[in-house]
């Protein structure tokens, strides 16, 4: 029954880190086209002179995708191994990336001017991703819900599982044969001797 139940909970994290690895890798196709347009814009990367501002909103996309697909491949990881250090790892790298992610969104709703916190995006690219959630709003909106579920998912899957540690079978051949590490000390030790002589061995 234990180990049923830890294989349910590896599969609901695997899954869970599989739609944000699945967002990662869309992140990373997505601003490499983004590259290669700005790139076959410009004829060259220092084209417009070295004083030109750098796209950061396409380096910014890409360094994020590549983050995304870490915090999944650690989170597989964890969730194969059941190793505490590694799935303590991976539950403060979702943490924070939730907190950044709601950071950010505070900022959109709370702050009217939130535009001007980020520099000007000589590509473009910023004003085009804006005006297509805009347009997009309501599956925008649900493709972020089922974001930030999975990665809730996926931290309380781990938590979960690293509360309940790696599940071990009893590697002893018979419960005849077993006996405790420790002995009381009023036992008799009369009794050791009619025991078997691999008990006889375990018990010392």
């Amino acid at each position: 029954m234990g180990r049923t139940i830890n294989l349910c909970l590896q599969s609901i994290l695997k899954l869970a880190n599989s739609v944000i690895g699945m967002v990662g890798i869309g992140m990373i196709l997505y601003s490499l086209w983004m590259l290669r347009a700005w790139y076959n814009k410009t004829r060259g990367f220092w084209s417009e002179g070295p004083d030109s501002s750098s796209p950061w909103f396409i380096y910014t996309f890409l360094v994020l995708g590549v983050i995304l697909c870490v915090i999944a491949c650690s989170g597989h990881i964890a969730a194969e191994t059941v190793n505490g250090p590694c799935i303590s790892c991976y539950m403060v790298f979702v943490f924070l990336l939730i907190i950044a992610e709601a950071a950010i969104t505070a900022d959109v709703f709370l702050n009217k001017n939130w535009k001007e916190d980020f520099p000007r995006d000589p590509t473009g690219r910023l004003n085009e991703f804006k005006d297509f959630i805009d347009s997009n709003f309501d599956t925008c909106k649900w493709i972020g819900l089922t974001i930030v579920g999975s990665q809730g998912m996926a931290i309380i899957m781990a938590m979960v599982l690293r509360a309940m540690g790696p599940y071990r079978e009893h590697d002893y051949d018979s419960d005849d044969d077993y006996i405790p590490a420790r002995l009381p000390l009023l036992r008799n030790q009369q009794d050791i001797a009619y025991l078997s002589p691999t008990a006889q061995w375990k018990s010392r």
